[in-house]
């Protein structure tokens, strides 16, 4: 027969100080009991009731013990006997009680010791606390934490931490072996010395990403690593901010990296459309999965139920994963799963799903084989690729140019950083960005490195005709063209202008480079509309290969420019390869070029004479001092050899000046020798003419009105006024200076002209003269030109006078002057002054 203990009997039996203790207790929240030192409850507060489940008939009398869960006793008496042994001051543990109902729950417990008067212990104080919901919690979070640790490892991902504040990074051991570093290897973590280890093409697009990071939830992007071999791995991290200062700034980030290399190779070798991403996916994200072999039972995380549609509670098992494969991958990925299982191993896969709603998504997965507790597990992730792939095109392209089209930078120093890399207009990388890219590929030694240098033909047409807007778009269309062409190994850049710059690292292969440039010229050709007007474009390339680190990168942006230049010059549309060849000639090109200004200040170039005889009479009636340069190791070159670059380096005024002087000077020196010279003609460049220091420096020459005359030498047209002309044309004619007319009848003289100038004559140019024996048409045409010399009163000289059947034809149709060949060639002073002898002492006949 139990006899029971009323509350009040047990409290009387209390010492008067623990009977004090006793009432306080009653008012206290927290439940709370005194024991004897065998652990029968003497007292009991109601919370003390109430957590054990007795309410109703109270905890009094009973051995607290029988309430502890049978694995938890040991522990529990090994505490208490060491409280009551004097071992520990208290005893605080946290315990599974079970209570009157049944119910077990997680306690915390503290016992303490109450003794008499003389120091001996003689009651137990013991508290408790239900914190089952906070202990249960805590093991699903450790639970949670161990399958999100598998699915990293099994996904090869390392964890990085950095904190701002403290100055520290933290890497964990698979970070490091994925870079061939050691586990508890030290690895230099600043970020200038991460900077120096991404690869150079990628440098600028990763700068970008970390001014991007305080404002980003998540940043995830891809870029390549140089491995501590030295060779790249492709790297795919994903960080977000998870701690803040007072200003809302993140002063600590965490994130992940997952070594991708192998699968861009596989992407590569399968001509996937993920091959292309080499950078953060930004609109797909990791989900974790755990199945269970043997149930089947299948475990997905909120994102993976997300990416499938699945609803986040419903009980998922194998068979619903496999209900979601597309039919065409099914047995692909069942197989891959299956032979995994087999061998315990891992894998990586690229699949598609039908998700509940109906629609197709592509996913990306890593799976591993692990053992929990004995039971056989598969783990790993899923990401939904199907926007990047897409977008790959675009995705591509933002990730050459550094983000710098899609990245709306929100502070100024971004926009500054855009704006300073990015051509406004097509939003592709500008000349900086472009020297920057030549700069890291000349310093990493990237050879060989070809460069395409696209100039478009037309665009000042359409620009001039359609307006600016017109040409706006113009450009905007040629970049995406470009762009389009061009893989994710090459680089595009406009360098000003209507020129863009394609970059081949690696590359010398000249089908490659010529496929390439030809199939950017047919898609730049095609005709794109603008405000419903098609424009018709079309382009020009020069190509060049770097095979030397002798020649650097700017060397050969300077090659294919000439090259371009080459290809303009054979009437545009076409592509032309820099050769060792056009080296040569360039090189010539350039040395002449600096020689005839070398000449101008060395006197090189002399007056050449050659005499203009009457048709008639056959007497000297004139000579014309034609430029010769008298080359140091060439010897007399003609103008075609010196023409051209005097035209380039804007000198050919000079030397028309350099021929005027000496001209004039000779002839004076003739006349006191005695020589008569009737007069000189000295040819007159456009510049010259257009010269407003023309007459004064005129005035400083000693000569007779009337013999010296200027043959206008260049395509002159005067049928509009021209101001610049007008002025010294009549100055010349007021100085005694006469007017004639080069190779007229060539078209680049009109008749209008005539009137406005009032040329003394006019010469045939040797093009309609030469033919005139052979040639009916052109002797018609030589016939009515001297006829039309004949109406104005003009006299007409005929140029390429080269045999005597010429000259004799030439009197028969009227012409007034002959010169050519036939009576000399052209000839220093010197030698003149001889021929001039001998042909006044009757030497005249043909």
């Amino acid at each position: 027969m139990t006899l029971a203990i009323s509350p009040q009997v047990i409290r009387n039996d209390l010492d008067e100080d623990v009977a004090t203790l006793s009432r306080l207790l009653d008012q206290a929240p927290l439940p709370s009991y005194i024991l004897d030192l065998r652990g029968v409850v003497l007292y009991a507060n109601r919370p003390g009731d109430e957590l054990l489940g007795r309410g109703k008939t109270g905890c009094l009398g009973i051995c607290l013990e029988q309430t502890v869960y049978p694995p938890d006793l040991d522990e529990a008496r090994w505490l208490a006997e060491a409280l009551l042994e004097g071992r520990r001051p208290s005893y605080r543990a946290e315990h599974r009680l079970v209570d009157a109902n049944g119910r077990c729950f997680w306690a915390s417990i503290s016992l303490s010791l109450l003794n008499d008067c003389s120091g001996r212990p003689k009651y137990l104080w013991l508290q408790a606390a239900d914190i089952d919901e906070q202990k249960n919690a805590a093991l699903e979070l450790v639970d949670a934490e161990r399958r999100w640790s598998f699915a990293l490892e099994s996904a090869g991902q390392g964890v990085w931490e950095s904190d701002l504040v403290r100055g520290t990074v933290f890497y964990s051991p698979t970070w490091k072996r994925m870079r061939g570093y050691g586990a508890d290897e030290l690895v230099e973590s600043t970020r200038e010395a991460w900077i120096e280890r991404v690869h150079p093409l990628d440098r600028e697009r990763v700068r970008i990403h970390i001014l991007q990071a305080e404002q980003l939830p998540r940043n995830v992007f891809e870029y390549r690593e140089q491995h501590r071999n030295g060779h790249y791995i492709w790297i795919q991290s994903r960080g977000a901010p998870v701690e803040f200062n007072e200003q809302g700034r993140p002063v600590r980030f965490i994130g992940t990296d997952t070594d991708v290399t192998e699968l861009k190779r596989a992407e590569a070798r399968s001509h996937k459309l993920a091959k292309r991403l080499e950078l953060a996916l930004n609109v797909s994200q990791i989900g974790v999965f755990e199945a269970d072999i043997a149930s089947g039972q299948l475990i997905y995380d909120r994102r993976l139920r997300d990416i499938y549609g699945f609803d986040q509670d419903k009980l998922l098992s194998i068979a619903d994963f496999q209900a979601a494969l597309f039919p065409d991958d099914a047995e692909h990925i069942l197989s891959e799963n299956a032979d995994a299982i087999r061998r315990k191993g891992d894998f990586s896969s690229t699949f598609r799903i039908v998700r509940t709603d109906g629609e197709v998504r592509t996913l990306m997965s890593h799976v591993t084989y692990f053992e929990d507790e004995g039971v056989s597990k598969l783990v790993g992730t899923n990401w939904d690729i199907t926007n990047d792939v897409k977008l790959h095109e675009s995705l591509v392209t933002a990730n050459r140019l550094a983000e710098t089209r899609n990245a709306e930078l929100q502070i100024a120093k971004d926009q500054i950083e855009r704006q300073a890399l990015t051509d406004p207009l097509t939003e592709l990388p500008n000349r900086r960005f472009l020297e920057q890219i030549l700069g890291d590929l000349d310093r990493d030694k990237q050879l060989p490195t070809s460069i395409l240098h696209i100039d478009l033909d037309r665009f000042k047409e359409i620009n001039d005709s359609a307006g600016h807007l017109a040409g706006d778009a113009v450009l905007k269309h040629a970049a995406r063209t470009i762009s389009d062409q061009i893989t994710t190994a090459e680089f595009v850049a406009r360098s000003g202008g209507d020129e863009f710059v394609v970059v081949c690292p690696g590359t010398a292969d000249p089908t490659h480079l010529k496929r390439l440039a030809q199939n950017i010229l047919s898609s730049l050709a095609m005709p794109f509309h603008f405000s419903g007007r098609p424009l018709r474009l079309g382009a020009s390339i020069g190509i060049a290969t770097q095979t030397s680190a002798s020649r650097s990168l700017d060397q050969l942006l300077g090659d294919a420019d000439t090259a371009l230049y080459r290809a303009k010059a054979g009437g545009g549309g076409r592509q032309d390869y820099f050769t060792e060849d056009l080296r040569s000639e360039i090189e010539f090109a350039r040395r002449t070029s600096e020689e005839v200004l070398e000449a101008i200040e060395t006197n090189q170039f002399v007056p050449y004479y050659q005499p203009i005889v009457d048709a008639k009479t056959n007497e000297v009636v004139s000579l014309e001092a034609l430029a010769r340069w008298q080359h140091p190791s060439r010897g007399i070159l003609a103008p075609a050899h010196f023409m051209k670059f005097a035209e380039e380096r804007h000198v050919l005024s000079t030397i028309d000046g350099m021929i005027l002087e000496q001209a004039v000077a000779q002839m004076q020196e003739w006349r006191h020798r005695g020589l008569t010279i009737p007069s000189i003609s000295v040819n007159v460049s456009l510049n010259r003419l257009a010269d407003g220091q023309l007459t004064s420096s005129l005035q400083k020459l000693d000569f007779e009105p009337g013999t010296l005359n200027f043959e206008l030498l260049e395509s002159i047209f005067l049928d509009d006024e021209k101001d610049e002309f007008c002025p010294n044309i009549e100055a010349i004619r007021r100085m005694g200076i006469g007017i004639d007319i080069d190779d007229f009848g060539t078209g680049h003289t009109s008749f209008l002209s005539l009137f406005r100038l009032h040329p003394r004559r006019f010469k045939i140019d040797r093009q309609l003269v030469q033919p005139i024996i052979e040639n009916q048409e052109k002797r018609a045409v030589v016939k009515s030109i001297i006829g039309v010399g004949k109406t104005l009163g003009l006299k007409v000289v005929a140029e390429g006078v080269e045999t005597t059947e010429h000259a004799n034809l030439l009197r028969r149709l009227g012409c007034d002057y002959l010169q050519g060949y036939a009576f000399a060639k052209p000839m220093p002073a010197e030698k003149l002054e001889g021929w001039l002898r001998h042909w006044g002492h009757g030497n005249r006949t043909l």
